[in-house]
Formats: structure tokens, sequence, C-alpha cells
């Protein structure tokens, strides 16, 4: 009896140990394949098919293709219009995708809206997890926004869009001429503190993949980060979700979460003081607009109102994710943006 206890304790046991092994892997490099070309006036990029999903929720007229910014490692880019360059920047878990209702309702005869997603997520390439560093996101989203060749932007930006953002601005700061923020942090820690419960539990190894990654998802909580949840509904969130699971790397969501600072000593400090003192040195239009519902940053507006004190401020009852709550106070704060730059340029006669 006692050996039969024995045996099957070291079966528990050894399918414990493979079990951790498993869910706390490294993660493999997948790289996207594309299909054709997309032409650009900064020249040619690998146009990606999106599957049925995606396009039975986008109308005619978006270019989606590839940048690659490292060997293997490839960003997808969503755009749609023409004129002045916007750039949409969206976080974790989700994607360009998540601008699709705000960009429905912004001119886009005159405006050209980009809409890139980060490594790991979306479309764009999966990395290993040791890989998922902020200098490496912000290095890389630097290089798309180079490799376009702009000149000027308009930055919008939530979540990690916030510090990918604008730390790729700041290694490129003349192209930055207005801004729209919304539930964000663009300064350094001064002292400990986890952004949240769930991000306090995610950091511990092996117990942040149990609970994220094998009893449920990150994607399967996005309804709770809203303030109406239906917004977040079962099909919103598999346009997020599907590219992901699907691709044999579902990695990113819980790295990224680890990647978010908690104190002076965290790996991404270093690189959120460049991006604080770069957004010190900003004197450009901008507004903010907050999702107050948020349960991880609704209460923190006054921080970003100190990182632009003269920025106009909307504050609503939308939640973390405000671009599927609230498109239209979105797109009314980036026309005014806009329209207070273009107004601001010398006409052809002068």
């Amino acid at each position: 009896m006692l050996k039969t206890l024995l045996l099957i304790a070291a079966a528990i046991l050894a399918l414990a140990i493979i079990l951790v092994i498993w869910i706390t892997r490294d993660g493999e490099l997948i790289t996207p394949e594309g299909a054709g070309t997309v032409t650009l006036d900064a020249g040619e990029f690998e146009a990606y098919p999106l599957p049925e999903y995606v396009t039975e929720v986008l109308p005619e007229g978006y270019k989606s293709y590839l940048v690659e910014v490292e060997s293997g490692i490839k960003i997808h880019v969503l755009e749609v219009g023409t004129g002045y360059p916007v750039y949409l920047q969206h976080g974790n878990p989700t994607s360009g995708l998540l601008y699709r209702k705000v960009a429905d309702r912004l001119p886009t005869e005159r405006m050209r809206l980009i809409m890139p997603t980060m490594v790991g997520l979306g479309f764009s390439s999966k990395i290993p997890v040791s890989e998922h560093k902020l200098v490496n996101h912000v290095r890389w989203m630097n290089s798309v926004l180079e490799q376009l060749d702009l000149t000027e932007l308009v930055y919008v930006g939530q979540d990690w869009g916030g510090p990918v953002g604008m730390g790729a601005l700041a290694m490129s700061p003349d192209l930055l001429k207005g801004a729209v923020l919304m539930n964000t942090a663009l300064i350094a820690p001064t002292e400990k503190a986890d952004l949240s419960t769930a991000h306090a539990a995610v950091k511990s190894p092996v117990i942040g993949e149990l609970i994220m990654e094998v009893f449920t998802t990150v994607f399967d909580q996005l309804h709770g980060a809203q303030g109406d949840p239906d917004s977040m509904n079962e099909s919103v969130k598999s346009l997020y979700a599907r590219p992901v699971l699907e691709s044999g790397n579902a990695k990113a969501p819980v790295a990224l979460m680890r990647m978010v600072t908690d104190g002076p000593d965290h790996p991404s400090t270093p690189a959120m003081r460049v991006i604080e003192a770069y957004v010190d040195t900003l004197d450009i239009p901008a507004e903010i607009v907050w999702g107050n519902s948020d349960p991880i940053l609704g209460a923190s507006v006054d921080v970003m109102k100190g990182s632009f004190p003269n920025a106009p401020v909307t504050e609503t009852k939308a939640g973390h994710f405000l671009q599927e709550e609230v498109p239209e106070v979105i797109a009314e704060a980036i026309v005014r943006v806009v329209d207070k730059l273009e107004t601001a340029k010398p006409s052809v006669s002068e």
C-alpha cells in the first residue's frame, strides 16, 4: 500500500514538474507571412491579408501590411485615410483594431490614420518572453515610424500605448506635433507599488501563468475593465484573442503585465525615466480623454494632468478601453488637436 502511494505521489510530482516547465517556457519566435505588397509614399511593404472575422468589422479602404523592424520581427499596421498623419497606439492585450470605432468617426479624407500592433499581440510577430522589454518595444515601434518616413504626426495613446508610443517618439523627437492621451501613465515610479491586484498576482512565476494562462486568460477578463461590460462582449474579445491564442505563442499578455513598473528597481523604470523626461519637454496642443470607471487607472487622471498641465480634460464614465465605449469623444478630441495644428500652419501665400 505504501509503495502504491509513493508511486502515485511520484507520478503527481512528475506531472506537476512537467506542467511548471511547460507553462513557464519562454516561447518561440513566430513571424507572420504576408502576400503581395502595399505601396505607400515611403515605399513598398509586405501586404497582410486579414481573416474574415476581421474584415467583417472594418469598412473598405483599409490597408493592412507588415513592417519588419528586426530580422524575423514584423509589426502589423492597419492604415486608412489620407492627410495629416495620426499615430494611434493601443496597449495590452489588444491590437490596432482597438481604434476601428474611433477611425469610423474621423474625417479620413483629411487624416491618415496609422494603427500599428505591438509585437506579441494581434497579427504582429510573437516573441520569446525574455524579449518583452520596454526598451525593445520602444525601439521596434520607432522603427515603424521611421520606415514610414513621417515628418510630423499627432499621437493618440492608451495603456501600454502610452509608454511605447511616447518612447518611440522620444527617439525621433521632431515628429510629435500634438497628442491625445487616454488611460495610461508616462512617469517613472519613485516608490514601490503595484498597479493593480492582478498585476501583483501575475508577477509571481508559475502563479501568474496558472492564473492568466491556465485557469483563464487576460482576454477572458477584459469586460471587467469596462464601465459598460457589454462593450467588451465575446465577439469583441475574439478580435484581440484569436490572433494571439491561435498563433502558437500566447505568452505576450502576461509578459506585458510583468513589464509594468512596480517601483524604482523594476527593469522598465530606466526607460520610463527617459519617457518622463521627454514628456516634460513637450509644448504641443494636447487633450486628455479619461475613463473614470477604469479599475486600473481611473483614479489617476490627476497624474496625467501633471504631465500635460495645459491640456483640456474630458472625463467619461468609460472603463480602461475607452475606444470601445466612447469612440466619438476620442475622435472629437483628435479633430480639435489636428484643427489647431492645421490652423497654425502658415498659408501658401505667406
